[in-house]
């Protein structure tokens, strides 16, 4: 039986970032992933796929829309869709085999099946040509997620699917329906609006993007309604079914919409399925994540990160947890601030936030001050012609840390980074308010709204 410091099983950001972060540090590693390609699903049917489409679309609807406003006259503009998909499906074959040449310049030993636990220290690798046990002192679960569903739709993943049938619709829909307003929801959406589709959005709740700050999701609203979006909120969707070509969806109390293709956006569920965990008494929670004390431990040698674990399901955070995780196998140390870890929306203007909301800070009682500056006031902003959105801080009313940022506009999830580091330094507002910020920038706008908690804003 092979034998390991460390078992990995998932190769996406966690997991593969955990291997090679091992292998740094002197463990003979191994990697279980059952997809022939690294990189879990961020890589090569979630993150990366979708914002190259997102990236293809933005540029095919400002050559549509926008350059004459520059003085430039394209004529006629065309869609190119096949050509379109090939070029996200590059970007994805590059990152992934760039995985697979760090694998091997960090002796990291890959297994290609599906891991399965089989008691302490071992796992058993069921691949293509047959079963192999392999063991290790230290396994991580890095198994990510998967599409979750609701009650009456019957997925056909096809005509009625998830975000992976989503990026590669061979022809631009007619009609889309797209079932939840969250990140994933109106990323997918924008794409294919911007490529011609009638899209409609439905929401349970009576607010889109749950969970942001409610004053900015308020303004994207009104931005993605103004960019061609339809919206139904407050909608129960009961049902969804495929006839032919043609799907129905049926909402509690409204009439069904008919549409040729309908994505279904409602979350992500933790994949823990046939892990084994019963052979090492780990029972997941009501939510099916797998339990974990602050150093990922989940059991005696047995660890856990990412999207299998509480907390929001970024890539980001997975890497960093990752990181954290293997550290503390082998210093006895490692943390991750859960206060610093960035979201980000990448429609277009794009959302991203760092830190509690006004809404949270108000129900914890938390006195803060709140200092804003909107794009339209930044010199950048108004060369570029993207002056949509403003820049947020929350800092705490006694001590003038700062808490919380959120932000909507252009290239704003670079932006965030600024701000995230300062909050890990415990920065005040009066710190990024003193730091100069190169003219002309969008950044302008970070220092503008930290000057505006204290009510000296300059341009504003």
């Amino acid at each position: 039986m092979p034998e390991h410091d460390l078992i990995v099983i998932g190769a996406g950001p966690g997991g593969y970032v955990a291997a090679i972060r091992a292998a740094q540090l002197g463990l003979n590693t191994a990697c279980v992933e059952k997809e022939s390609r690294l990189g879990g699903t961020c890589l090569r049917v979630g993150c990366i796929p979708s914002k190259a489409l997102l990236e293809s679309s933005e540029r095919f609807h400002e050559a549509k829309h926008q350059l004459a406003d520059h003085g430039i006259h394209l004529g006629s503009v065309s869609l190119d869709l096949p050509k379109m998909l090939a070029r996200k499906d590059g970007v994805v074959e590059q990152l992934t085999g760039g995985i697979q040449q760090l694998f091997k310049k960090h002796g990291i030993t890959r297994y290609a099946g599906h891991g399965r636990l089989d008691g302490p220290g071992r796992v058993v690798v069921d691949g293509p040509d047959g079963k192999t046990a392999i063991s290790a002192p230290h396994i991580i679960l890095a198994t990510g997620s998967t599409v979750a569903t609701l009650p009456g739709i019957e997925m056909d993943w096809d005509r009625i699917g998830g975000s992976t049938e989503a990026l590669n619709y061979p022809e631009v829909p007619e009609h889309l329906v797209v079932i939840g307003a969250g990140v994933i929801g109106l990323e997918l959406g924008s794409v294919w609006q911007r490529l011609g589709a009638r899209v409609t959005v439905l929401e349970y709740m009576n607010r889109i993007l749950p969970g942001m700050d409610s004053r900015l999701a308020k303004r994207a609203y009104a931005t993605f309604r103004k960019q061609g979006l339809h919206f139904q909120l407050g909608a129960r969707v009961t049902g969804a079914r495929r006839r032919g070509e043609q799907c129905t969806v049926e909402i509690d109390g409204a009439d069904p919409i008919t549409c040729d293709r309908v994505l279904v956006a409602v979350g992500r569920r933790p994949y823990t399925d046939d892990l084994g965990l019963d052979t090492v008494d780990i029972a997941v929670d009501a939510r099916g994540r797998i339990p974990t004390d602050k150093s990922f431990r989940a059991a005696e040698g047995i660890y856990a990160i990412g999207d299998v674990i509480a907390g929001p399901m970024l890539a980001h955070k997975a890497e960093d947890e990752g990181m954290a995780c293997v550290e503390q196998i082998v210093t006895g140390y490692g943390h991750v601030n859960y206060q610093t870890i960035p979201s980000v929306v990448y429609t277009f203007p794009e959302i991203a936030w760092v830190g509690p909301t006004e809404d949270e800070l108000k129900e914890q009682g938390i006195a803060y001050r709140s200092g804003s500056f909107p794009f339209a006031a930044n010199g950048r902003a108004k060369a570029a012609g993207h002056t949509e959105g403003l820049v947020k801080i929350l800092a705490d009313a006694e001590t003038d840390r700062v808490l919380g940022v959120h932000m909507m506009g252009a290239h704003v999830s670079e932006l965030i980074a600024e701000v995230a580091t300062s909050i890990e330094f415990g920065a005040t507002s009066e710190d990024i308010a003193r730091c100069c910020h190169a003219h002309p920038t969008l950044s302008e706008a970070v220092r503008e709204a930290a000057l505006d908690v204290d009510n000296r804003a300059i341009h504003r």
